[in-house]
């Protein structure tokens, strides 16, 4: 009992003055405290200390590694069009550091674990192909999110280029209602044609995303710059993005079944189920009748 009354004042004098001290140094409370890293995970990505050393690497060890002219100019380019800030040098750095790390922790395990070894070799080499891989994905996926818009913005074009040929006026009213992807190439690309010549601008913007699709576009604008009529160009291409898009709607409709398939023998075998589960009931049922 007279534990129990020491353990109890510990308690409470312990949190007495825990409160006394908080008010006293003005520390925030917890409610207040989350509410702050709340708002600071939604708002700002905090750079952990780790990507901070690993930075520090790769930026010591792209001083010294060797990248010939070709290589430098396709990544920079690739990096600038992701929006990533580093050069060609570095993520290639932060790529060989963060796959050197478990190749260094391989060390030790031949030593002490030697099965385990070859794990962390594979897992190294898989992080190195991921990560110098990774702005070739992020392209990609912007990529194919403005493909699938570009039929709606060949069709717009196509109906604009009967009353106008201001290809700039055109490109900024599109703008306004764009998707996520193709409305910041068309505000880089519209600031791009202000400032400088029109052609030129168009020319970057079709490198920047690299696409077949979207260089018949840009072509086809190029086009309207120099005079060409236009309108008969861009009906045909709208047709053709049409039956492109039917056609990966297509395929897109063909993936869906074999997901619907799972569901449905999943109800099959809960139908049997019910079913088998009625039969026995009333044969149990019939059989203690009859005993």
């Amino acid at each position: 009992m007279h534990y129990l009354i020491l353990l109890f004042f510990a308690l409470f004098f312990s949190v007495g003055l825990y409160l006394i001290f908080a008010t006293v140094f003005h520390v925030p409370t917890y409610r207040a405290t989350k509410a702050v890293l709340n708002t600071v995970k939604k708002n700002k990505k905090q750079v952990k200390d780790a990507d901070a050393v690993l930075m520090e690497l790769a930026s010591k060890l792209a001083r010294v590694l060797p990248m010939d002219d070709y290589k430098r100019r396709k990544l920079t380019a690739m990096l600038k069009s992701a929006e990533v800030s580093l050069t060609a040098e570095q993520y290639v750095s932060l790529a060989i550091i963060k796959a050197g790390l478990l190749f260094v922790c391989a060390i030790p395990c031949l030593f002490m674990v030697p099965i385990i070894s070859p794990a962390f070799v594979i897992i190294g080499i898989g992080i190195y192909f991921s990560e110098s891989h990774k702005v070739e994905k992020k392209i990609s996926v912007r990529r194919k999110e403005i493909e699938y818009e570009l039929p709606r913005f060949v069709a717009t074009l196509t109906q604009e280029l009967q009353a106008s040929r201001d290809v700039l006026s055109m490109l900024e009213t599109y703008q306004k209602n764009a998707g996520t992807a193709l409305k910041n190439e068309l505000t880089i690309t519209v600031a791009d044609m202000r400032t400088g010549n029109f052609e030129g601008a168009l020319t970057r913007f079709e490198a920047r995303i690299s696409s077949a699709m979207l260089s018949d576009v840009v072509r086809g604008l190029i086009g309207v710059l120099r005079g060409d009529d236009g309108v008969a160009f861009f009906r045909m291409l709208s047709y053709d993005m049409k039956q492109l898009e039917l056609q990966r709607l297509k395929k897109m409709a063909m993936e869906r079944p074999p997901r619907i398939r799972r569901y449905s023998f999943l109800l099959l075998g809960c139908m049997l189920l019910l079913y088998m589960g009625v039969m026995g009931y009333q044969i149990l049922g019939t059989m203690s009748d009859i005993f």
